[in-house]
């Protein structure tokens, strides 16, 4: 099994910046591509973004494009996803996901989900 443990969340205003990381335990060989998902409270939940290691394609969601980036590092089993020019509207609890493809790239294509990290930012 694998386990994903999220951190790098917290609270800023509008403008700042935050880089959440995810580690990846265990079988990490069924992690070839890993993501991140928000939910806030009311609202749906959202893909941020995923990256597929073995081909290096990544995906955004349309409103963070431009603005966040995501990356790993393979040696270390780590996912970033650094933040940038946040909005009050980023304001969720962010998840790291993990699988063994991309799939369409929906809640439910990737078995492994970490517990998640809540990200604030004030206006």
């Amino acid at each position: 099994q694998v386990r994903l443990v999220e951190s790098g969340g917290g609270s800023v205003q509008a403008g700042g910046s935050l880089r959440l990381s995810c580690v990846a335990y265990g079988y990490v060989h069924l992690t070839w591509c890993m993501g991140w998902f928000r939910q806030a409270p009311g609202k749906e939940r959202e893909k941020v973004a995923n990256i597929d290691a073995r081909s290096g394609i990544t995906d955004y969601a349309d409103s963070v494009k431009g603005r966040f980036i995501i990356s790993q590092d393979n040696a270390k089993n780590i996912l970033y996803l650094q933040m940038t020019g946040l909005k009050p509207d980023d304001t969720a609890m962010y998840y790291c996901v993990a699988g063994s493809d991309c799939g369409l790239g929906h809640w439910t294509d990737f078995p492994y989900k970490g517990q998640g990290t809540q990200v604030t930012v004030a206006s």
